[in-house]
């Protein structure tokens, strides 16, 4: 028997391509223009409705797996009142409808089945569910210094997520007005300090993944937290690829007789053999003294000379300059 098919796209008034930031924008919208407390007696029972098809056709195009099975029905979209599934869609598991009374509509249970359950009744209250929504992902940047994601360790970081706000449920209002606690729009921030474990040989663009972290959820799991790694400018390297760059400050004389200089590392301080005649410009390679790669691995530390001219002379390094232009 065929059952009505649900075009979710439409319900919301989106394209098929649309992004997550979409759906939930257009669902928002939607849930707080058809709130049934928002209508009239006489307009109620047709909010309802519309109010249902809203949270349905968000309980699946919000939810990647269902949204992707949904997708799947192809060239079904078209198959109008009397929808049934097409024997060839290899893959597509389709249920009966359990006759639980279900907010969802039958097209929706004879796809998913029974056992999905929006976190909210009709009305924008929580209600009891054998399966309540997910909290949103949350994804947001942890500026590093080079050394923190070199060493790794732990670090203590603050993040506001936006939670959704219990006093409304989410929905955006509250009685007839907006909610005075989110302001009328579902979520409300929610400041967390936490401590974050930072793996060694950490790189520009890693993201940390906190579980249980994220948005919450009325009733249901948490989503999680992705902490993005962005190091913060270096005022002794320059990164290159695997490779870092700094510069090596010697004197004159250490750049024309040859000498061991000082060098900072990502590992501590070394001592570098400058050969004769280093002019400025020339570089020196220490391998292995570049980050960290996924092999276990590590790049070169190149070292620029730059002649360090004393910004003052006594007058017998004076007199030894002066000889010394004499002689060339």
């Amino acid at each position: 028997m065929g059952v009505k098919f649900q075009d979710y796209y439409e319900i919301l008034g989106l394209k098929r391509n649309a992004t997550e930031k979409e759906i939930k924008d257009a669902y928002r919208k939607l849930a707080r223009k058809y709130h049934p407390d928002l209508h009239s007696a006489e307009e109620k029972a047709a909010a309802e409705e519309k109010f249902k098809k809203i949270n349905e056709a968000h309980e699946v195009l919000s939810d990647t797996e269902k949204r992707a099975k949904y997708d799947r029905l192809g060239e079904n979209w078209q198959a109008g009142e009397d929808f049934r599934p097409h024997p060839d869609m290899d893959g597509m598991h389709f249920y009966s409808s359990t006759g639980n009374n279900s907010d969802f509509s039958d097209f929706f249970e004879t796809l998913f089945g029974g056992g999905f359950h929006s976190g909210f009744n009709a009305f924008g209250g929580q209600r009891a569910s054998r399966r309540t929504p997910r909290g949103q992902d949350v994804e947001t940047e942890l500026p590093l210094t080079l050394e923190e994601a070199f060493h790794g360790g732990k670090k203590t970081v603050q993040v506001n997520i936006g939670d959704y706000c219990d006093l409304c449920g989410g929905s955006g209002v509250r009685g007839n007005r907006h909610c005075p606690e989110c302001r009328g729009t579902g979520q409300k921030s929610s400041p967390k300090t936490l401590t974050v474990k930072i793996p060694p040989g950490t790189r520009e663009g890693t993201k940390i993944r906190l579980r249980g972290q994220g948005g919450s959820s009325p009733g249901g799991q948490s989503g999680d937290l992705y902490l993005k790694v962005i190091l913060l400018p270096h005022t002794t390297y320059k990164i290159t690829g695997d490779d870092l760059e700094a510069n090596l400050y010697i004197s004159p004389w250490q750049a024309a007789l040859g000498a061991k200089a000082s060098s900072a590392t990502l590992d501590g301080a070394v001592s570098v053999s400058v050969p004769p005649l280093s002019g400025a410009g020339k570089k020196l390679r220490l391998r292995g003294k570049g980050l960290s790669r996924k092999d276990g691995s590590r790049g070169d530390l190149f070292l620029n000379i730059v002649i360090d001219i004393p910004k003052q002379l006594s007058p017998e390094e004076t007199e030894l300059y002066r000889q010394l232009s004499q002689i060339k």
